[in-house]
């Protein structure tokens, strides 16, 4: 990154002004940053003429920060608290590194956290920490080494692993077929469905895959995560199209029924994806070798 020297103020004359607008004086400034009340304000005087404009308001030695410096103060102190975050997870990697993952909320928790310990089994070098992204993401501009993602490997500037194709089962809770039959495909068209927002095309396709034309929109609730939808149909809400892996347990110990016998592989899959300028990073490549070994073949089934 290449700028003119006055868009790239000093870390002490940003700190000062930071300090100053989120404290209210300049003597409580001076306090939290171990300086005199004069450094802080000789800081202050050298950030205006570096920007060339006033940013200061000085009325009988009280200092207060100008309505427009108040909004550049916010704003630096975002970029500021993300230095120490940087530098905090720099000095807490381990001798083999990082790996700061972004997941998917209900994947991550019951296909990816059950194999976990493995890997930490395998690689106790290895510091893995996760949060939750539901869509693509420019890793340029994210904390991120890599990301679980759910669709195809068109991610731009990436390289990705297949983890798992994705395969759907229709399934209710038991009270909610009371005194209802469902002896074929069709007959679920008269109970309530749920459908899960990521996934809009997915009851019309699955109906398609039974030989069974619908209209172009099916009725029924929307949720926006697969957390959510499983308890509306825990709770006899209604009928949701699930990835099998996720309702496992639920079938079970029979608080669902699956309403059709085998699950329908659908066109999107679950793959690990990074940037290019990533591939050989130590954590990585070992993450990423462990995965393989759970991953499914690329290809299962013939199209």
């Amino acid at each position: 990154m290449t700028a003119p020297r006055k868009f790239l103020p000093s870390i002490s004359s940003l700190r000062a002004l930071e300090a100053l607008d989120r404290l209210g004086s300049a003597s409580a400034a001076a306090d939290e940053l171990a300086l005199t009340q004069g450094a802080v304000s000789r800081q202050l005087q050298t950030l205006e003429r570096q920007l060339g404009m006033e940013l200061v308001q000085r009325d009988q030695k009280r200092l207060a920060l100008t309505s427009e410096a108040q909004d550049y103060a916010a704003e630096i102190r975002q970029a500021l608290n993300q230095i120490v975050q940087s530098t905090l997870r720099l000095q807490a990697a381990p001798l083999a590194g990082t790996l700061n993952l972004a997941i998917l909320p209900a994947f991550g928790m019951r296909w990816l956290m059950p194999r976990l310990p493995e890997f930490a089994r395998l690689h106790p070098d290895v510091t893995i920490n996760m949060a939750t992204r539901l869509e693509p993401f420019n890793f340029a501009t994210e904390p991120f080494d890599a990301a679980i993602h759910f669709g195809d490997a068109s991610w731009p500037g990436t390289q990705s692993l297949l983890l798992k194709h994705e395969q759907l089962l229709p399934v209710c809770a038991p009270q909610l077929l009371e005194g209802r039959r469902v002896d074929a495909p069709k007959d679920i068209l008269k109970l309530p469905l749920l459908h899960i927002q990521t996934r809009t095309a997915a009851w019309k396709d699955w109906f398609e895959h039974q030989g069974i034309k619908t209209s172009a929109g099916l009725n029924g609730t929307i949720y926006d995560q697969f957390a959510t939808i499983t308890q509306a149909a825990l709770h006899g809400l209604g009928v949701a199209l699930m990835p099998d892996y996720l309702v496992e347990q639920d079938l079970a110990t029979g608080r669902l029924l699956a309403l059709h016998p085998e699950p329908v592989e659908t066109a999107g899959a679950y793959y690990l994806v990074w940037p290019e300028r990533k591939s050989n990073a130590p954590a990585l490549m070992k993450f990423r070798g462990w995965l393989a070994g759970k991953a499914q073949p690329e290809d299962p089934l013939p199209r």
